[in-house]
């Protein structure tokens, strides 16, 4: 459940603050306005959502660098543009007055068009002169016409600015459910499409989702920097949607994690295409944009997980988690499903 935030008090507010700041230092992350706005909204409990993509972090001990700290911050906290907003309402409001005022103006055009056809009518029932009825006819069905004109351009005028602010509110939405790094989808579209997916599978059908996590990627960003290791989470990125299903959805997860939901897929569907990113990406030549410069492969290690029905998506998506660390700790470069979860704990 969401709070407003207007309604926390001075005392309260200075609580939660505290304990933000404790905790980012705890866990070493810049007190950037970005950053403890992730973490006031935390330890707040004004998102949901945040919180329980906080706690996971937490929980598997992942680390809060640049990258997932942006990706928090842009997915959770960081609200529309409220200029765009307002703007857009006052455009609204002014294509719905002008829109009124078309249609006020057709309606008394209508009732005078028909108040001088009857007036026409009554003359001719006196017995004026047919040329003149035609004339005075003819004068105002062209008169008729050329309001009729006027109307018709300014409703394709308007209509035009309507498609502008629809196509607008269209890209605002797809920008608000994209990561700005890799274009996959982010933590709120992909939470959204487990939820319809997970409708569907309580039904019967399988879902299974696979997860990935670039191996050693903390030391090739220490050896190269932080600009190559994005180009590098873009390949991956372009990788993952280019070898999953169109029907799948391939979404950040977090970090250098990427995930993607694969509706009407069992577990060795999932794992066969898991095995095909896996390779295309151990066989990727990755160049330095900047010099041409050859750097080391790069390799993943993936986790798949088929659905069970009416377990929680969270247990779901943890033991998905938890076959990728057994693919980590077993080597790396390789994937684990998790039946592989099974047979580690009856050997452990």
């Amino acid at each position: 459940m969401d709070i407003s935030l207007d309604e926390i008090d001075y005392d309260y507010a200075a609580f939660v603050a505290e304990r933000a700041m404790r905790s980012m230092v705890e866990q070493r992350i810049p007190p950037t306005p970005n950053n403890f706005a992730v973490w006031f909204h935390y330890f707040a409990g004004s998102h949901d959502d945040l919180r329980n993509a906080v706690d996971l972090l937490i929980d598997h001990n992942r680390p809060f660098d640049l990258q997932t700290s942006q990706h928090l911050f842009e997915t959770y906290v960081a609200p529309r543009s409220g200029a765009a907003i307002s703007e857009t309402s006052e455009r609204l409001h002014s294509l719905m007055g002008t829109a009124k005022e078309f249609l006020a103006t057709a309606i008394a055009d209508n009732h005078s068009q028909m108040q001088a056809f009857n007036e026409v009518a009554d003359q001719g029932k006196a017995g004026v002169d047919p040329k003149t009825l035609v004339a005075q006819l003819m004068n105002e069905l062209a008169r008729a016409a050329t309001r009729a004109t006027r109307l018709e351009a300014g409703f394709a005028e308007k209509t035009r600015e309507l498609d502008v602010i629809r196509d607008s509110l269209s890209k605002s939405e797809e920008r608000a459910r994209t990561d700005t790094l890799t274009g996959l989808a982010n933590r709120r579209a992909l939470d959204e499409f487990l939820r319809k997916a997970q409708t569907t599978a309580d039904w019967g059908e399988p879902l299974s989702v696979l997860m990935l996590d670039i191996d050693r990627f903390k030391a090739f960003n220490d050896n190269f920097g932080h600009g190559v290791g994005d180009q590098v989470l873009r390949l991956m990125a372009n990788v993952l949607r280019e070898k999953v299903r169109e029907l799948d959805l391939p979404a950040r997860y977090g970090g250098e994690e990427l995930i993607a939901v694969l509706p009407d897929a069992d577990l060795a569907v999932c794992a066969e295409i898991a095995e095909r990113i896996r390779r295309s990406i151990a066989e990727c030549t990755i160049t330095r944009r900047s010099t041409g410069e050859v750097l080391p492969g790069i390799t993943v290690s993936i986790g798949v997980a088929q659905y069970r029905t009416g377990e929680a998506i969270a247990d779901f998506l943890e033991r998905c988690d938890r076959a990728l660390y057994l693919a980590k700790g077993g080597g790396r470069n390789r994937v684990v499903t998790e039946t592989e979860l099974d047979r580690s704990s009856a050997t452990g």
